[in-house]
């Protein structure tokens, strides 16, 4: 259970599920709320998944960024520094993933039928993994993740490629590529593809694309501060529209858009400690 009390604007460490370690913020407003599971990019839980958990909570919505890097024995500040990478297993992953939402539920700060979850960056595949899983997400989102190119096929670790976790995958979903926002709803043949296709670089290079990690505030190379924003509130308005219930299944959008610099200078992407 909780180690330390969260509320308002602050993200607080606690711990669930036997022992997993994570970041959680309560919203101000009183009664049971939509809750949003939000995972850490490759540095582990740092200042800017705290951030984006306690944004959570300014929204309306119970955040927590459960430590998908528990497991992990070496050394955690070559992790945070990103000096050192942690692979993720899909079972290990959907194990921490189904703890992180059984304690959801059972918070008595949460509606249990609205569950929403975002992964980031290194993090983008377990959305998918556990809209694929269960059929009690509200809604996932993507952002620049994780399962493009050898991402798409599967591995030793994670053995059930994207394109057959994108067919079974049972509620909505936003996604977010470096250039911009895609977004369908529930089962579709024709989904594996157009989820592909969002995924793979534009083969045209008068489309340029952000850069990757521009979300993240605390990257000064990478932040794009407009995209950010508008990209914060279209993930909000998508999330509360999950937790309403007003999607129709029977359409898929799509749009696409891009914008930086042809001299963008891709070593400024340093991180602000």
């Amino acid at each position: 259970m909780a180690t330390k009390k969260s509320t308002g604007n602050t993200a607080a460490m606690i711990k669930f599920g036997g022992g997993i370690s994570a970041a959680r913020a309560l919203p101000k407003a009183k009664g049971k709320r939509p809750a949003v599971i939000i995972l850490h990019e490759r540095y582990g839980i740092d200042q800017h998944t705290k951030d984006l958990t306690a944004k959570l909570a300014q929204a309306g919505f119970v955040g927590l960024a459960p430590d998908l890097f528990h497991r992990f024995t070496g050394d955690r500040k070559a992790v945070l520094r990103g000096e050192q990478r942690v692979d993720l297993t899909d079972d290990g992953a959907l194990a921490d993933l189904n703890a992180a939402v059984d304690y959801l539920k059972r918070l008595r700060e949460v509606d249990a039928s609205r569950i929403g979850i975002i992964g980031v960056c290194q993090t983008g595949r377990q959305p998918l993994l556990l809209a694929a899983k269960r059929n009690d997400i509200a809604g996932a989102v993507v952002l620049y993740g994780a399962i493009g190119g050898r991402e798409w096929q599967g591995n030793e670790l994670r053995p059930t490629p994207i394109e057959d976790l994108v067919a079974q995958v049972n509620c909505p979903v936003l996604g977010f590529r470096r250039g911009g926002p895609y977004y369908f709803r529930r089962r579709c043949g024709a989904l594996p593809q157009l989820f592909r296709e969002s995924q793979e670089e534009l083969p045209y290079p008068h489309i340029p694309r952000r850069a990757h990690g521009w979300l993240n505030d605390t990257m000064p190379g990478r932040y794009r501060k407009e995209a950010a924003n508008d990209a914060w509130k279209l993930m909000m308005g998508f999330l509360k529209k999950c937790f309403a219930g007003t999607w129709d299944p029977n359409r898929i959008f799509c749009t696409y858009e891009s914008d930086y610099a042809t001299t963008y200078d891709f070593k400024k992407n340093v991180r602000m400690e």
